[in-house]
């Protein structure tokens, strides 16, 4: 991998069309659950300098990560309960590199702390709870076409959380401010 693609996928990119074991989900709600705390202890007392830094070059600042990231789980959750309540409902995409340069991105990230903190709680009280069975319910994602499971979809934002966690704390690494 490159330097740029090593700054841009710092735990390597996701791989879609695995299956996933009960126990692998069970591991990625864990992940899932601690990741609001993990992140709020890295970056919650950041100065705006520290924010308004890419994490690589051409990339997001760390502000607008924290952001991107409190929007994409707010989906998630969204996109698990369609699927648990719906047969295989279609989902909505979303433009994300639009929804970063829109005026909420240049806020404080404390909204999106204490989102990512109380989302995560609701999100995790209703995986915690879910059957093998449940977690082979789909939902249809209409840019890719495909189908996915809620398993897979929770094995992605468990790394998604990581990836973005990274970032920060590869970029803090880099600046020596850990």
């Amino acid at each position: 991998m490159s330097d740029t693609n090593d700054l841009r996928y710092p735990i390597g990119p996701f791989t879609f069309g695995h299956t996933y074991t009960f126990d692998q989900s069970q591991e990625h709600i864990a992940a899932i659950a601690v990741f609001p705390h993990n992140l709020t202890e890295l970056v919650g007392r950041w100065g705006d300098s520290r924010l308004d830094t890419p994490y690589r070059p051409g990339g997001w600042t760390v502000r607008q990560v924290v952001h991107h990231v409190a929007d994409s789980h707010m989906n998630a959750y969204i996109r698990t309960k369609l699927a648990l309540t719906e047969a295989i409902p279609t989902i909505k995409p979303y433009d994300e590199n639009a929804w970063a340069t829109l005026p909420d991105y240049r806020l404080s990230i404390a909204p999106s702390l204490v989102i990512l903190s109380n989302l995560h709680q609701r999100w995790v009280a209703v995986l915690n709870d879910l059957t093998d069975a449940q977690l082979q319910r789909l939902y249809f994602h209409p840019e890719s076409k495909k189908q996915f499971s809620l398993a897979e979809a929770l094995a992605n934002y468990a790394w998604h959380g990581e990836h973005h966690y990274q970032h920060a704390y590869q970029l803090a690494l880099r600046n020596h401010w850990v």
